[in-house]
């Protein structure tokens, strides 16, 4: 019995020392975790989560030649290895499309604050529908992955200024619509993505609901991380007082911009509202005409003021406004060599057997035409219509209370898909569908 046990008393103090010289060494690690062999490839991959942001880094850098290969040139052929290198990189940073970002993820909220505290930095935390690492997240999510982390000015900012983190609210609704002739559609249905920007304690300090130009989503990730340097030079001497001056600037400048936007655009400003301008004649501050012969102010009366013009501005900004206001702020959706490559990669095929007059280059063009229009109308109804909305609700939580509840908030009465409706809001059994059980597979 005792040669057998010393034998595996080797094996095991093998096991150990391989291990050990695995973390000593991490170019081994990148090395094995493109391996062919599964087993090899999953415990190396393992082993670069574990380490972090450095692990990411490990990689990509072992691999620098072959990634930007398939940067410089989107179409360049995707070889068994590239597969192999592709996944390794995606399942060590917890994002899909990761060789274009770079970005590293955390899953685990308290690791992320933890790794905030270390390095002084404030956390992008993004609040999802399905996994950020897998290709059918919530519609929003994947448009991130591909117009926001994919573009080379974002990506640096938030791997230099930012501790990363997401957390999947619940899966993303998928469904494969079969033409019975052999074709078929796979999508997602619904969804709504935010991006919180949090303090080291976990805190909220900035909230960007829906998806954002490239340019805008920039700015404000900048400019949070501005107030968060000045909480942090601060200290403890009440943060909270200082966001709350924050976000009722916030409101006021965001509602002063939709009213130039909507006089640029020709139309004019609500009445009840009263409307203070600079010397040039821009709107500087708004609110509503009645509160603004109150003499004294309280905190609720001036919350009302700010939330009652945002809301006033909303009902005359229809459809055809909106189309125009995006007009405005095309330059914010404009999208950089990176994401436009990786695009041309996700659609030359469909585009190519398309079967239309235009050639693939011209379907293409059209194709970012349109998605930059879209992208200029989201991000200005995010910003006007939600985002007011979403520092109304900041100034109301004093208590600066918990993210996972301000974000069950959001999802419910923001996105309209609270966590109570299992369907999000695509099922009710009340609605006839003249099919066995509605159609339900449970």
């Amino acid at each position: 019995m005792r040669p057998r046990f010393s034998a595996l008393l080797l094996l095991l103090s093998f096991l150990v020392f391989t291990s050990a010289l695995a973390k000593d060494n991490p170019g081994e690690l990148a090395k094995d975790a493109v391996s062919s062999d599964p087993k090899k490839s999953a415990s190396a991959i393992a082993e670069l989560r574990s380490l972090g942001p450095a692990g990411l880094q490990t990689l990509l850098r072992a691999h620098a030649v072959e990634i930007n290969k398939h940067i410089n040139e989107p179409l360049t052929l995707a070889t068994p290895e590239w597969e192999h290198l592709s996944m390794a990189l995606d399942a060590v940073s917890q994002q899909k499309n990761s060789y274009l970002s770079g970005l590293y993820w955390y899953t685990d909220l308290g690791e992320a604050k933890a790794a905030a505290r270390r390095a002084g930095k404030p956390i992008l935390s993004l609040r999802l529908l399905g996994n950020l690492n897998e290709e059918f997240s919530c519609a929003n999510s994947r448009f991130f992955r591909t117009i926001l982390y994919s573009n080379a000015a974002i990506s640096q900012i938030l791997h230099e200024r930012f501790v990363l983190h997401w957390k999947s609210v619940r899966p993303a609704p998928h469904v494969t619509i079969d033409f019975g002739d052999g074709r078929k559609l796979e999508r997602t249905l619904t969804g709504n993505s935010i991006h919180y920007i949090l303090d080291t304690e976990g805190h909220p300090i900035e909230a960007l609901p829906g998806l954002y130009g490239p340019d805008a989503f920039l700015r404000a990730i900048l400019a949070t991380q501005k107030v968060f340097a000045k909480l942090k030079e601060a200290g403890g001497a009440n943060p909270g007082q200082g966001l709350l001056s924050y976000r009722r600037e916030r409101i006021q400048r965001l509602n002063a911009s939709w009213l130039t936007d909507i006089e640029k655009t020709g139309g004019k400003a609500p009445e009840g509202l009263s409307v203070i301008r600079r010397a040039d004649g821009t709107p500087e501050a708004l609110q509503i005409a009645q509160l603004a012969l109150v003499k004294a102010l309280t905190e609720t009366t001036m919350l009302r003021a700010l939330t009652g013009a945002s809301e006033s501005l909303g009902k005359i900004t229809d459809e055809p406004a909106w189309r125009k206001i995006a007009q405005l702020h095309l330059a914010d959706a404009e999208l950089d060599s990176r994401s436009i490559g990786l695009i041309w990669r996700q659609t030359h095929r469909v585009l190519t057997a398309d079967g239309s007059r235009m050639t693939s280059q011209a379907a293409f063009e059209n194709l970012i035409e349109k998605l930059q229009l879209n992208v200029a109308l989201d991000t200005v109804r995010n910003e006007y219509l939600m985002r007011t909305k979403l520092y109304a609700w900041l100034l109301e939580d004093r208590g600066r209370s918990d993210i996972e509840t301000f974000n069950k908030k959001v999802y419910s009465e923001l996105f309209l898909t609270p966590a109570s409706d299992p369907w999000l809001g695509l099922f009710t059994a009340d609605t006839y569908m003249a099919l066995d059980d509605g159609g339900l597979v449970r």
